[in-house]
């Protein structure tokens, strides 16, 4: 069972004429599983990466952007007296939004033998290569008036044709001009212009208990809404391979809802809506504004995407683990379970089986306490580390390198 789901949508249609039910079933069931494997991910991607093909910038103030954006600079005067500020919200920067329906095609193997159409005691005939295509959908919200778009890297995977619908009903053929699978962006353009253009909000402000409201199109649902709050904030999970440290909220997201925007009680956009926990409810995950900023900015600036990179996997020591190292069991610090060779670690002296206790004087415990450390610093800059193995203590200087693509430690 997974259990996280991305949240967009996708079903399988087959493209050869009807047969038999039972044929059809058979064959709709092995492509399925085929393309399961092939399509849909339940992980973020490590690496990845694009460029767009436009200049200008993706910010949070409508000073930069093309024309004056909607949110709540135009709102501030009426909130105090508004009876429903919420439904104010969502009538303003709903514009926006937009609903993003994908298609994918694929053909099936034409050497595979069908044992279905075998005559008893003969051999296997083989199967003609069959048409199939995936359709899916997702969400999206408009970040220039010039028809740029930001929603999920999964929601535009793959896709051939791409549509995009307009909170006003009309639709725009799209095209994938930068995707960044490590943080599960992508910015996809339309042809259109003076289109409302989203506020963003300064994610540094985001707090745990701030209002929550979701838009986007679940299970097809143009423009629905859901609202509550936001339950935590820096999250970082395995499941979806720790690579950035996302919003928890418990409005109401499912298939669907991916790359639409997760607004605050001004109507700003705090985040991007990537994935539910399936064995719960209500257990939401959103990517934070300014990771989703930074990612658009390189693309739009034909730059790569540059990210604080050590070279490293670690390990959170405890107890158990001291006795199964045959360490005291008082000692504090994470674990290196592996070094990249010729990584910025590396290079720096730090081995496998080295207890990380400091970095830059904070004492650390766990993977994500060295982790912020290092995401907080600039692709350059050098940090101090204080390591303790075989009984002693060394003090190393590490120079941050940039994030290779498809490296799988951090």
């Amino acid at each position: 069972m997974k259990i996280f789901e991305k949240n967009e949508r996708r079903t399988f249609v087959p493209q050869r004429p009807y047969r038999a039910p039972w044929v059809v079933i058979w064959l709709t069931a092995a492509t399925t599983a085929f393309l399961a494997g092939h399509i849909v991910s339940t992980g973020i991607e490590n690496g990845g990466g694009g460029s767009a093909l436009t200049d200008g910038g993706f910010r949070g103030d409508s000073a930069n952007l093309q024309q004056p954006s909607i949110g709540p600079n135009n709102m501030k005067s009426f909130f105090p007296s508004s009876d429903n500020p919420v439904a104010d919200i969502v009538a303003s920067s709903g514009k926006s939004v937009v609903s993003i329906d994908t298609t994918i095609r694929r053909t099936s193997s034409a050497d595979l033998p069908d044992f279905l159409f075998a005559s008893p005691g003969g051999s296997p005939t083989f199967r003609e290569p069959r048409k199939f295509e995936a359709h899916g959908s997702g969400s999206g919200v408009i970040i220039r008036q010039d028809g740029y778009v930001l929603t999920n890297a999964h929601v535009v995977k793959g896709a051939q044709d791409i549509k995009v619908t307009l909170s006003n009903k009309r639709e725009f053929n799209g095209r994938v001009v930068g995707r960044d699978a490590y943080s599960d962006v992508a910015l996809v353009k339309i042809d259109a212009n003076n289109l409302p253009v989203a506020q963003m909000a300064d994610g540094k402000k985001t707090r745990p208990g701030d209002w929550a409201i979701a838009i986007g199109s679940p299970l097809g649902l143009n423009h629905t809404v859901t609202m509550g709050i936001v339950s935590a904030v820096g999250r970082s999970l395995a499941d979806l391979n720790n690579n950035v440290d996302l919003i928890q909220t418990d409005a109401a997201i499912n298939p669907g809802n991916s790359g639409g925007p997760l607004l605050n009680i001004h109507g700003e956009v705090i985040g991007i809506n990537m994935a539910i926990r399936t064995d719960a409810q209500n257990i939401g995950f959103s990517i934070p504004i300014d990771i989703a900023r930074d990612a658009v900015n390189a693309m739009l600036a034909h730059k790569p995407i540059q990210r604080p990179y050590l070279g490293i996997s670690m390990v959170d020591f405890d107890p158990r683990l001291a006795a199964s190292l045959d360490l005291p069991k008082n000692l504090t610090g994470v674990l290196v379970s592996k070094v990249v060779p010729q990584g910025p670690a590396a290079r720096a002296g730090v081995k496998e089986g080295d207890m990380i206790q400091k970095v830059n004087s904070t004492p650390v415990k766990t993977g994500n306490d060295v982790q912020t450390i290092v995401r907080s610093q600039k692709v350059g800059n050098t940090i101090d580390m204080q390591v303790f193995h075989a009984g002693t203590v060394r003090n190393l200087r590490v120079e941050i390198r940039s994030l290779p693509q498809n490296s799988d430690v951090g």
